[in-house]
């Protein structure tokens, strides 16, 4: 019997099942070879589907391929438990060796979780998901599976020496880091394991699909090194500038000179806190650019609070680079997950099947992200984001804006952060002006010595001082009436007012409040917006400021990290000092006059109810205004200074350590317990062994598949949708055609731009309103033309006028 893994659609060959799991196999072990784990790795892709080799996986394939249009009964072959049975028969039982049991458990979850997600090893209703499969399921012609596998794959003897490798391996690897728990070392490895056997299945299938003979790869360390000289030939151009001896250029120089030396430094975690407007994004490429040729990074993440601000970084890198190819932005997942397990379609060119293969797995030199998207990687359900978690091993992650990590995921940031420095030998840092203390909090991040670049960081700091601190919110508040007759008194004085609010509703209730002239021009932003709207807007703010015309721009937060444009004067609602600082930096940011005015105001009409975070900020800066009302040489005399902005994180992570652990109140328990606690004090395990009355029966306890079900690092579950802006009009027209694979992943790319996040309540009302259209089954969402507005973006009553896409 000819064993069947795949059939090309094109042509309707076959790949059979040893083709396959050797091929995967092989992908699986370079990328566990990067953290010392390839036989793990492999020992996973190697067995993830020996359940194909059955009569049962043969006529169903072959029936559904024959039978398109009435294919097999939804489910009918289980060929995915298979390997983890193996697995768990031979070395989960009798006198094997715990470090195999460990093995077993780890690689063998992965295997039977490779169509879904890593699943439970004890669940909230106390259910051993994972040994139900393994241990309990009756599989149908498991024998013979085994059989043509140690027949056709790996003798009995090799497979036997392939274990004891992995065993040494696992070894090696739970003797580093003694500070962390076996089952906190053993969780993030397990999704290592599933994030190489997710992407060397996925890989392999499409080279298949694609007819393609293998990856290719570009050449990271000659790239890296023209990439640096590159950089250092437009950093020698600054140079030659009539201002280049101005002091602040010359500070810029100076620490962009500051991360060239550093980067010479081990990989490690470490600080840059260079001041708003000193020439951040360079400075840290410089060190990324170095350290990677000196210590063989592969590539180089970035990683952004907001969407805002990825393309406008990407294209400045871009620019010097000279290089459209090698730098990938990925903004959202425009394709979501489907809940269901989609082992039924495999084998076969479903849409499903079609969008799986299409996604990226960040496999290029350069990558910038989102914080959502880092932390998805990690955290969130669904095998696209876990794919990518082995390419950000041996690379220079760059976090900017570091302090927008939302607090419940503070503890899962730091772990996560630790494993990559520690196992995954890769050198993170940290940007922002205003640095949080993330080694304050009970689950610290292991911040490397001496790890701020900046040296003299204070004196730096006064150096670039532009702007005065208006305290307008402790003695009075605003509505939105009195701030629109503030804001025209303030432009009596000046040229341009950036004013930013809290909440997208007052945004816009103030923007409709502005009195528009042929003299003044009124910009809004929100993150209703798409990415390639907001730009288009900044751009013409640009424009205006740079001609001189007078502007008003009323925006939320998303304007404040690392967008590059500078007002006249900004007026700030009262949020936390990072909040505030980074709204300054948006003020004369580059000296143009001798000082600026930043006036922090109180509105009153912000609901904050749903946004404790910027509500106990609110609270926090408020009282060190105060404070420095009161007694004006504290704190060093300035609100932002590093005195103030440390205890301000104090404070802030003090007040709301109970939620710093991503607290889940349904089901009585938090997310690092979930995760990372060892069977004897895991609050389930413990409840196992009460009601049961009998010891528990695994090693690990993860409630892998609970956890990434409730973890959204946004409050509230979003969709993303693409929009029928510009250029969006085409993507979605595109995507209503078929499409190559390849051709596919272009287009998702090229979607993200083009893609809003709605929340649960909009989604519905759209659906309602007949606004929402589905692509690829319904995998894909996009809005229809009424339902997005030239002004505000999103308009869940799908009733916008369509002139505006031709602008």
């Amino acid at each position: 019997m000819e064993s069947i893994a795949h059939i090309r659609e094109s042509d309707l060959k076959v790949q059979t099942v040893e083709e396959h799991l050797l091929a995967a196999k092989d992908l699986a072990e370079t990328y566990g070879e990067k953290i010392g784990v390839k036989h793990i790795t492999g020992l996973a892709a190697l067995l993830h589907d020996l359940g194909k080799y059955t009569h049962a996986f043969r006529n169903y394939i072959l029936e559904a391929v024959n039978n398109p249009d009435r294919p097999p009964k939804r489910g009918s072959v289980d060929h995915s438990t298979a390997g983890g049975k193996l697995l768990y028969s031979m070395f989960h039982s009798g006198k094997t060796s715990p470090h195999k049991a460990l093995l077993a458990e780890m690689v063998g979850n992965a295997i039977i979780s490779h169509h879904s997600y890593l699943q439970d090893f004890i669940s909230p209703e106390m259910e051993l998901k994972y040994l139900n499969r393994v241990e309990s399921k009756e599989i149908d012609e498991f024998e013979t599976a085994k059989k043509n596998f140690f027949e056709k794959v790996m003798s009995p003897s090799s497979f036997s020496d392939y274990v004891n490798q992995a065993e040494i391996e696992l070894k090696h690897f739970i003797m580093k880091d003694a500070s962390k728990p076996l089952a906190h070392k053993m969780m993030f490895l397990t999704k290592y394991i599933f994030s190489a056997l997710i992407d060397a299945d996925r890989t392999n299938t499409r080279l298949f699909e694609e007819n393609r003979p293998e990856i290719e790869h570009t050449p990271v360390a000659k790239l890296f090194n023209q990439y640096y000289e590159k950089l250092l030939l437009t950093l020698d151009s600054f140079k030659e500038n009539s201002s280049a001896n101005a002091r602040i250029n010359r500070l810029r120089s100076g620490m962009s000179e500051q991360c060239d030396a550093f980067a010479e430094k081990p990989s490690g975690i470490y600080t840059l806190s260079i001041p708003t407007g000193g020439g951040k994004t360079f400075a840290s490429l410089r060190y990324a650019l170095k350290h990677a040729q000196l210590y063989n990074k592969k590539r180089i993440i970035y990683v952004v609070p907001f969407t805002t601000i990825i393309e406008q970084n990407a294209e400045e890198v871009r620019k010097v680079l000279q290089d459209d190819v090698n730098i990938l932005e990925h903004h959202s997942n425009v394709v979501e997950d489907a809940d269901e397990n989609d082992e039924q379609q495999d084998g076969i060119m479903s849409a499903q099947q079609r969008l799986k293969l299409a996604r990226d797995n960040w496999d290029a030199p350069i990558i910038f992200t989102t914080m959502v998207q880092f932390l998805n990687v990690f955290y969130a359900k669904g095998s696209r984001n876990i794919r990518r978690l082995h390419n950000m091993s041996e690379a220079v992650l760059i976090f900017d804006e570091v302090q927008k990590v939302p607090v419940p995921c503070i503890s899962l940031f730091n772990e996560a952060l630790n494993f990559l420095k520690t196992y995954c030998h890769s050198s993170i840092l940290l940007c922002t002006a205003t640095q949080p203390a993330l080694n304050y909090v009970e689950h610290q991040l292991q911040v490397s010595p001496n790890s701020e670049i900046i040296r003299d960081l204070e004196n730096v700091l006064d150096a670039f001082k532009r702007v005065e601190i208006v305290d307008r919110a402790t003695d009075e508040s605003f509505n939105t009436e009195k701030l629109a007759g503030f804001i025209e008194e303030r432009m009596t004085e000046v040229s341009s007012v950036l004013v930013i609010l809290n909440t997208k509703r007052v945004v816009k209730e103030l923007y409709n409040h502005l009195n528009s002239n042929d003299n003044t021009h009124i910009f809004h932003l929100s993150t209703s917006m798409c990415a390639a709207h907001r730009n288009q807007i900044l751009e013409e703010v640009r424009h205006c400021l740079n001609t001189g015309k007078k502007v008003i721009c009323v925006s939320t937060q998303l304007i404040e990290a690392g967008v590059d444009v500078s007002f006249d004067c900004v007026i700030r609602s009262l949020a936390g000092l990072d909040s505030i600082a980074q709204a300054a930096g948006r003020c004369n940011r580059h000296g143009e006059k001798e000082t600026g005015f930043v006036y922090v105001i109180n509105h009153e009409e912000e609901n904050l109810s749903r946004l404790p975070e910027i509500k106990k900020g609110k609270e926090i800066s408020k009282r060190i205004f105060i404070d420095l009302k009161n007694n004006p040489s504290i704190h060093n005399g300035n609100v932002l200074s590093t005195q103030a902005m440390e205890k301000y994180f104090k404070e802030f992570y003090t007040e709301l350590n109970t939620r710093l652990d991503y607290d889940v109140p349904s089901l009585q328990s938090n997310m690092v317990e979930m995760l990372t606690a060892d069977p004897n004090h895991y609050s389930y395990a413990r409840a196992y062994r009460s009601n049961t009355k009998k010891e528990f029966p695994l090693f690990l306890s993860s409630s892998f598949y609970t956890a990434a079900e409730k973890f959204r690092v946004i409050d509230d579950k979003t969709t993303s949708v693409i929009v029928p802006f510009g250029k969006g009009k085409d993507v979605i027209a595109e995507l209503s055609s078929k499409v190559t694979i390849e051709d596919l992943g272009k287009l998702m790319k090229k979607a993200q731009q083009y893609t809003i996040n709605l929340y649960s309540q909009e989604l519905q009302k759209l659906e309602q309103n007949g606004g929402i259209i589905g692509l690829f089954d319904g995998k894909v969402l996009a809005l229809k033309e009424g339902a997005y507005d030239h002004e505000f973006g999103l308009n869940v009553e799908n009733d916008s006028e369509l002139d505006f896409l031709s602008i």
